[in-house]
């Protein structure tokens, strides 16, 4: 893993430069690594940085796991947050997790699922803290944290939508050249075309990052990723509550992202937020770390 340094303007983007590839299975020894009992059932965590400092809690999205925010944890903690990141239920280590947990028993994972999972990972770093978390939803998991912060406001302090679908109801639709054809799909067949395209490295990334991307299929549940990417198919319209949100709030893409830089841009028009642009694609959290890293504190000293 590259050295961390307190990333700047001026360094961010050097830095990000100089990234070498590295194994993304072992986080250093650092991490704490724990299982937090959600609703859904036991989800892997892992946390860095001081326990008492304002926690920022980083989400992956569908196919995703905490490993994604390894590069930026350490700088978020070294910042003086606790920087906080879990693997959604069904996803990679909490793929014990599911909706067969629930009382009562359901057949499907859910954005009420989901969103209570987060809520409750929310609960208990404010309760540790006594003060709300800074929220960074990826991908999928940006809809998520929209939806739970439509239900608790008082359990965030900003929010960050990195790579998040930026339209409402069927989603995919915007995605760049294919988009139209996207509707055609349902659930089943979009996972399949999804893990297909990581797998076979369509949008190439490094061999340790292939190697792991990989592997963490071996426990994701298949069902998981189904149900994700049918509710993606059915995106709530988050705009209004979004744009009522008193909040610092900021969308964060690459400019080679799935979606149009002009439909984020739109996006993040519509509900107040700031936005940036970086240099990569659908993942600036592996690619970007620095910069979106110097770009998040920023939003924080904001909130502050």
């Amino acid at each position: 893993m590259a050295e961390q340094e307190d990333p700047t303007p001026d360094s961010a983007e050097q830095l990000d430069a100089k990234l070498q590839d590295f194994d993304w299975a072992r986080l250093p020894s650092e991490f704490n690594r724990r299982t937090f009992a959600a609703p859904s059932g036991p989800l892997a965590m892992a946390q860095l940085g001081d326990p008492a400092g304002q926690p920022v809690v980083l989400v992956p999205g569908a196919t995703g796991s905490k490993e994604d925010f390894a590069l930026m944890m350490p700088i978020l903690a070294g910042a003086g947050y606790n920087a906080i990141s879990f693997d959604l239920s069904g996803q990679y280590e909490s793929a014990g997790a599911g909706p067969e947990n629930l009382t009562p028993a359901r057949l499907h994972y859910s954005y009420a699922l989901f969103t209570d999972d987060l809520v409750a990972v929310l609960r208990a770093a404010a309760a540790k803290a006594e003060r709300p978390a800074h929220v960074v939803g990826y991908s999928f998991a940006g809809i998520v944290a929209g939806l739970a912060l439509a239900k608790h406001p008082d359990l965030f302090a900003s929010l960050t939508l990195l790579g998040c679908p930026p339209l409402a109801g069927q989603s995919f639709r915007g995605i760049s050249r294919i988009g139209p054809l996207t509707g055609l799909a349902g659930g089943r067949t979009g996972a399949a075309l999804m893990i297909w395209g990581i797998k076979a490295n369509v949008i190439p990334v490094p061999a340790g990052r292939l190697r792991f991307v990989r592997d963490r299929f071996k426990l994701t549940r298949r069902q998981s990723v189904r149900d994700m990417v049918g509710l993606m198919q059915h995106s709530p319209d988050l705009t209004k509550v979004l744009a009522d949100a008193p909040l610092p709030k900021l969308v964060a893409v690459g400019e080679h992202d799935l979606w149009p830089t002009r439909l984020h841009a739109g996006f993040a028009a519509s509900i107040g937020a700031g936005l940036a642009v970086y240099r990569s694609g659908h993942s600036p959290c592996e690619t970007s770390p620095h910069q979106l890293s110097r770009d998040l504190l920023a939003l924080f000293a904001r909130a502050a």
